[in-house]
């Protein structure tokens, strides 16, 4: 048997860390995706106001298993 995958792209926010953004995108693809099998960071970036960051933002690849 073979197994076929889906890639999409998601952002994920956090006003803490990178990886919390990371959990925050995993976390609310996993509600809708239910075989979410890898995820790999594509880009890191961030927002800033009055010299703070204020923001975390990761751009994720992640693959799921298409089920029949």
């Amino acid at each position: 048997m073979s197994n076929v995958y889906k890639l999409i792209e998601l952002v994920g926010v956090s006003e803490k860390s990178y990886e919390e953004a990371i959990q925050n995108a995993i976390k609310k693809a996993s509600k809708s995706l239910k075989a979410i099998s890898w995820f790999q960071v594509i880009e890191q970036r961030g927002a800033v106001k009055d010299g703070n960051v204020t923001e975390f933002q990761v751009i994720l690849k992640v693959g799921f298993k298409l089920v029949d």
